[in-house]
């Protein structure tokens, strides 16, 4: 659901939003294997036939705009350890980015209509969710 604004802009819609008991990026972990609680991915109405076919097991990739993240930050110290060699944000997974865009590796636990739970995501709640894709297995299982 993206829309040309102009040659070198483009509007996102949401195609949904995260449900967590994550609310501080402070407290939350840096990446979902790093102690994430189950969270949801509550998709709107309008996009049910998209959401129709996700089962419980499969692994995803959840792409989400960090709208609480900075997009003015090009270069950080990776995990804010002051100790490391500042680093371009295109080279770590930093929030904080020109376009902060999320990417998160999740395993469906439930399916409830437009509600999947899902583990492994680090996401806040009210996080808006722009894309959902399967991880995809060896080329012969395609």
């Amino acid at each position: 659901m993206v829309e040309a604004v102009s040659d070198d802009a483009y509007l996102l819609h949401p195609v949904g939003r995260v449900a967590s008991s994550l609310t501080d990026a402070a407290s939350a972990p840096r990446q979902g294997d790093e102690g994430a609680p189950t969270a949801w991915l509550v998709f709107d109405p309008q996009v049910e036939r998209a959401a129709r076919d996700l089962r419980v097991g499969t692994e995803m990739l959840v792409l989400t705009w960090l709208d609480r993240a900075r997009r003015d930050v090009l270069a950080v110290h990776p995990r804010g350890d002051e100790n490391r060699p500042e680093t371009g944000v295109f080279s770590t997974r930093s929030p904080h980015r020109p376009n902060p865009i999320g990417l998160h590796r999740v395993r469906v636990l439930a399916v409830d209509g437009l509600r999947v739970e899902v583990a492994d995501l680090e996401a806040l709640d009210g996080t808006p969710i722009l894309d959902v894709k399967p991880v995809l297995g060896a080329a012969d299982e395609r």
